[in-house]
This record gives C-alpha cells, sequence and structure tokens, in this order.
C-alpha cells in the first residue's frame, strides 16, 4: 500500500509527540493494571492468616446477622455477608467503607463458633491491591479536583493522546506492515531492534490497546460527558430514578438472608453469591449489594456483577446482570466495562489481560527507547533535551517498579510493626520511587539502570525468601501462603527476579560498548585509565 511521503511524515510527528508525551504515565497505568487482574490473591497474600475466620454453613448465616447487628450497631451502615471460604463469613466498617485507598479505615470481622457464639475481633485494613488500583487509575499523581482523583483526569488526557498515537502509528505504518509485521532484527543498528520490537508489540495488540484507550478516556471524563448530556436533555434525567423512600425501617422486619440468595439466583439463573452488602439498615434508604459471578459471562465490574435491591422488599432496582428485561444499552455498556477489566473468560483471561498489560508497558518503554536512540549524537556531548528524557524515562518505569516491589517485599514485615500498613504502603512506595529518579538525574540513566534493575530483583526475591523463614522460623510470626492463588504471588515475584537480574547484566553490558558521550555509556576501569593516561600526557 502506498501512502504519500509528507502524509507519512506528518503521522510519523503525531505518533512521536503523542507517544512521548503519554507513555511514562501509561507505563504505570499498564504495569499496575496488570497486578490488578489478581488483586484478590494479592490481598489474601497480604494479609495474616490469623485476620481470616472460619467459614460457616450458609444456614447459620441468619443467626450471625442478628448477633453481629444487636451487639455492633455500627454495623448496620455497613455490613458485608462474605459466601468465600478464603474469607470471614462477615465484616463491617465501623469507620470507612471497603471502596478505594484510605488511611483510616476500622473494619471488623466475625464468625460464629460451634456453640453459635459470636467471636469478632479488629483487624488492620490491608490495601495492598488498592494501591495497585490507585497507581493504575492515577499512574500515582496525588491531589483532588472536586470529589475525583486529580490523576484520573490526568491519565484520561494521556489515554486520549494514547490513541491518536495508536491510529497514527497504524497509518504511518501501513506500507511496510505485511513485509515487516514479524521481523525483528537484532544485527545493525541498536534501533532497528527497538523499532521492530515496537511495532510488533503495538499491531499484535492493537484490538486491546483501542479498547483500553477508549474506555480510559470514558472513566475519566464520564461526569463531563453526563454533565453535557444534561444540557440537551434539560429537567428530564438521563437515568430513571425511583423516588426516595420516606419509610421508617426497623431491622427486625429484614428478610432471612437465604431469600436474598434465592433472589439473586432467582434473578440472575447461573450466577454465584460472592457476597451481600448491607447498607443504611435503619434508615429510610436503606439498599443492599448483591454480587454475583458467572465465569461464562461478561461481567461489568472488575470482578464481580452486581444487583441493587431493596433489602426489606425485595424489589430489585437495578442490576447489571444480562438478563432479557436489560437493554441493549445496558448490554453495550456492560460489554464496554467487562472488555476493560477482563471480567469474563475466568482464570484464563486474567491471564492473558496479565500479559498484556506487562506487553503494554514493554510497548510504552520501548517507545521511549527508540525516541531516544534516534535523536542520540555519537561521539560529543548530547543535548539538555535527550538527557532529561533519557534520565525521566529510565527514573519514572524503573522509579515505579521499584516502589512496587518494595511495597510487596516490605508487606509482610510491616505487619511486625505498630504502624499503619496502609501509610507505610505510601511512604515505601513514594520513597522508593523518589530514590531511582533522583539517581537518574544524579548519576546517570544507564548506572541507574543496572542498579535499580539489581535491587528489583533482590526485593523480588525477598518476596518468596520470607515465606521460606515464616515456615522455618516460625516464632518471627510471619506467615507461609495457604492457598494456590497466594502462593502464585510469589511464584511470580521469583519469574520477575529472574527476568530483572538478566537485564541488569545484559544492561550493563550494553553500556560498557557503548562510545564516550552517550548517557547510556558506563565508564570501565580500563576507560578510566586510557583517559588518565591521554590527560598526563
Amino acid at each position: 500500500m502506498k501512502v504519500r511521503a509528507d502524509i507519512l511524515k506528518t503521522y510519523q510527528s503525531l505518533h512521536t509527540w503523542t507517544g512521548i508525551t503519554s507513555s511514562l504515565l501509561l507505563f504505570i497505568g499498564f504495569f499496575a493494571g496488570a497486578l490488578t487482574m489478581f488483586a484478590p490473591e494479592i490481598d489474601r497474600w497480604a494479609t495474616p492468616n490469623k485476620h481470616q475466620m472460619a467459614s460457616i454453613d450458609t444456614e447459620r448465616y441468619d443467626a450471625l446477622l442478628d448477633t453481629v447487628l444487636a451487639s455492633h450497631p455500627k454495623a448496620s451502615d455497613n455490613v458485608i455477608l462474605h459466601f468465600n471460604d478464603a474469607l470471614s463469613p462477615v465484616s463491617w466498617y465501623e469507620q470507612g467503607s471497603p471502596r478505594g485507598l484510605r488511611l483510616d479505615d476500622i473494619r471488623w470481622h466475625a464468625t460464629l463458633d460451634e456453640n453459635d457464639q459470636l467471636v469478632a475481633e479488629q483487624v488492620p485494613v490491608n490495601r495492598l491491591s488498592e494501591l495497585l488500583d490507585m497507581l493504575h487509575r492515577t499512574a500515582g499523581i496525588g491531589g483532588e479536583i472536586g470529589h475525583t482523583q486529580s490523576g484520573v483526569f490526568v491519565l484520561g488526557i494521556a489515554a486520549g493522546l494514547y490513541f491518536l498515537a495508536l491510529v497514527s502509528g497504524v497509518i504511518f505504518l501501513l506500507p511496510t506492515l505485511v513485509k515487516r509485521f514479524m521481523a525483528v532484527r537484532d544485527q545493525g543498528e541498536r534501533k532497528r531492534f527497538w523499532l521492530d520490537g515496537h511495532n510488533l508489540l503495538g499491531i499484535a495488540s492493537l484490538p486491546f490497546h483501542i479498547v483500553i484507550a477508549l474506555t480510559v478516556c470514558v472513566f475519566a471524563f464520564h461526569d463531563l460527558l453526563y454533565g453535557t448530556l444534561a444540557q440537551v436533555y434539560g429537567d428530564k434525567p438521563l437515568f430513571p430514578r425511583n423516588p426516595p423512600s420516606k419509610i421508617e425501617r426497623n431491622i427486625a422486619d429484614l428478610p432471612k438472608v437465604s431469600e436474598l440468595v434465592a433472589l439473586a439466583q432467582s434473578h440472575a439463573p447461573g450466577y454465584q453469591v460472592a457476597q451481600i452488602k448491607l447498607s443504611n439498615l435503619n434508615k429510610p434508604s436503606a439498599f443492599a449489594t448483591i454480587d454475583v459471578v458467572n465465569e461464562g459471562e461478561v461481567a461489568r465490574g472488575a470482578l464481580h456483577d452486581f444487583m441493587f435491591i431493596n433489602p426489606y422488599t425485595l424489589e430489585v432496582v437495578s442490576s447489571s446482570v444480562a438478563h432479557p428485561e436489560q437493554t441493549v444499552w445496558a448490554r453495550l455498556v456492560s460489554s464496554f466495562f467487562g472488555l476493560h477489566f477482563g471480567s469474563y473468560g475466568g482464570d484464563l483471561m486474567r491471564w492473558v489481560y496479565f500479559v498484556m498489560g506487562l506487553a503494554g508497558a514493554c510497548l510504552f518503554y520501548s517507545g521511549n527507547i527508540l525516541w531516544l536512540e534516534k535523536r542520540r549524537q555519537k561521539g560529543i556531548q548530547q543535548r539538555r533535551a535527550y538527557r532529561i528524557m533519557g534520565a525521566l524515562t529510565v527514573g519514572v518505569c524503573l522509579g515505579a517498579l521499584t516502589g512496587i516491589a518494595a511495597t510487596f517485599a516490605s508487606s509482610k514485615w510491616l505487619t511486625l510493626l505498630p504502624v499503619n500498613i496502609n501509610q507505610a504502603y505510601m511512604f515505601v512506595y513514594y520513597a522508593s520511587f523518589s530514590c531511582v529518579m533522583i539517581s537518574a538525574f544524579v548519576y546517570g540513566p544507564a548506572k541507574t539502570a543496572i542498579n535499580s534493575l539489581k535491587v528489583l530483583a533482590l526485593l523480588c526475591v525477598l518476596i518468596p525468601v520470607t515465606s521460606v523463614l515464616a515456615g522455618l522460623v516460625p516464632a518471627v510470626n510471619l506467615w507461609f501462603p495457604n492457598s494456590v492463588g497466594t502462593l502464585m504471588v510469589e511464584v511470580i515475584a521469583l519469574a520477575f527476579a529472574v527476568v530483572f537480574w538478566w537485564l541488569s547484566g545484559h544492561v550493563k553490558r550494553r553500556a560498557m560498548a557503548n562510545e564516550p558521550g552517550s548517557i547510556w555509556h558506563l565508564e570501565t576501569p580500563d576507560t578510566v585509565t586510557s583517559e588518565l593516561s591521554v590527560k598526563h600526557s
């Protein structure tokens, strides 16, 4: 296919500048997003086994709920019944809520003993997966605009630039797409390898990237979208809403848990109830959210579909479950959300999205390296803008990886200290990120990359080593993974350690082979000796 040279040049420039201005933020978003595909396993891995209580039979949930509400009145505002044997049967928040990353939540959990006596205790809220989700949605940018984190808007803008980069990149690549699609040249100039690898990653996963780019824009700016549509609709509401109830509610009138479960199974045949959240039970605004799972269907949420019901009348107010009464628009929205979250196809699709997320991070990093390789001047001091971009590329990307790895490596050890573990997570992440970023500007990208990759490898190794130590020395009060899912967290960490250590050696060899003057050059003892000899002569 032939395209005019001036058109190709225009789209090449558009692709270059939209990509380079958004890639670093997207790198963090994609890498953290890949890890959130296993958020439940990560939270269970990071939570001490003693913080989960024994499960009970389904028919005992009524007695458990009645006892909790009678002995802990605050639970009526927000109580959750869990139907997962890996979690305590019931939990509630006396401060905060299960949504979002907060640093001052107060959470209780409980079960019944063999004599139907309540066993309840306050437990620390471990938000490790929420930290990853925050990085995924905001790239770690703090502050709020209205009720939304400012990083969400920044990442939404980055996603818009990312979409332009995708479209312009495809158009620019069209003339040579068939010829060079699967060709990865590792001989000759270094930039050829980065170019071929970048193109392969981009084209092979193009549909996935288009979906992610569009959905991120919608998630970031949906309030603005609804506000604009409201100007068109006027006083007519965009979504039909039932008038608020004025009926006073009494917990004594609450139907049995088995009735709520039966309602969910009737409304969503083939689905399993994962948990039931009961809120504001003493108020007219009482409602219940039933999370249901069917791996054969596309889910609206990141992990579940959901039903909003009135817990007293058992009226289904709204539902994301696919059923005959669901509108075409509702099905379209659910599919849109499901394609972003990867909440379909069970564990297989979670692994696919995990790999695609990592590949996306590699795509953005390779794009920056390609930009740097094309603008590298041989044998002379590099331009200031080039040096800054090189330091930013290494500092941001490896800083984010180091921060995440340090958070995981320190997670179990932090439970031994009298600190708020979520505040400690934030400190560990941002302190690690800042150290790598400062190093990239002070010591240069080459030395920082080599040392950071070694540190990354050691941090990843520390994750399974901590569990081995827990098994060998029980007195340290740590714990060993108690399921296949939590064990896989450590297996993946070990795989990352191998990759990072190999990359460190590879980067070091390439840095020593680079010519002096390059920001990627690393001086060897022989190089320093020869330079001193020249000066003295």
